[in-house]
């Protein structure tokens, strides 16, 4: 065979050969499809946060027609109630633990003042959680809104209601010397009754501090209770 044929098939093996091991390439994958963003899910309502718990009454008679501590005349058949501490004009949602009704409020009053009770409920507030019977319920109070120019608030301890102005500031001299100050507080829903209050915190946790030394030191002092000064 002429060395020219030769040449030529060895070309033709070694061509054949490179082809039979070359690797494919993949083609390049397609650019992908414009993804839609993931849907945000809408907000989840917060759930109301557990508040005050405590004791709740009721009031009516005689205090129907007079002047309430906010100066507004009390309404019993109003949807209102007499807090400690909230600022007149809160509305409150106030829920009966036991049946779980519920009643909204006005704060416009001061009270109770008496030991594990939180709010008192006007006659109608009370009707509308079945109460009346009763006379008491447990709730748990829920702020749904308050007034939108709040003032400074100031908060005190009250540690005694006196008939007899002189035994009511023979206490407030006594509290005066020893906590810095103290003074008398008549209040328009009860004509005649001399409250003494100490100090003029401006949280209450201050004041319940110290209400909580008060209670410690005091043996005199049966009852304590943390209140808003209204008139400073």
């Amino acid at each position: 065979m002429p060395k020219s044929l030769w040449v030529a098939i060895a070309g033709m093996v070694l061509l054949c050969g490179c082809h039979r091991h070359r690797v494919a390439q993949a083609p390049p994958p397609p650019p992908l499809a414009p993804t839609a963003p993931a849907a945000v899910a809408p907000p989840v309502a917060s759930t109301p946060e557990s508040g005050e718990t405590g004791l709740a009454s009721w009031y009516g008679h005689p205090y129907h027609g007079r002047a309430s501590a906010s100066g507004e005349i009390y309404d019993m058949e109003q949807m209102t109630a007499a807090h400690r501490t909230l600022e007149f004009g809160t509305i409150v949602r106030v829920h009966d633990l036991d049946n779980e009704k519920s009643v909204d409020v006005r704060i416009n009053d001061r009270g109770p003042f008496v030991d594990g009770r939180i709010i008192d409920l006007s006659h109608a507030a009370a009707r509308a959680i079945e109460m009346i019977g009763p006379g008491t319920a447990r709730v748990r109070l829920e702020i749904v809104s308050a007034p939108a120019a709040a003032g400074q608030a100031h908060f005190a301890v009250q540690v005694g209601a006196f008939r007899n102005r002189e035994n009511a500031e023979r206490l407030r001299r006594a509290m005066e010397a020893k906590y810095g100050r103290a003074k008398l507080v008549e209040r328009a829903d009860t004509p005649g009754l001399w409250h003494v209050v100490v100090g003029m915190e401006p949280t209450e946790d201050g004041a319940s501090a110290l209400a909580a030394r008060i209670r410690g030191e005091e043996r005199a002092v049966t009852s304590t209770f943390v209140v808003r000064l209204d008139s400073v």
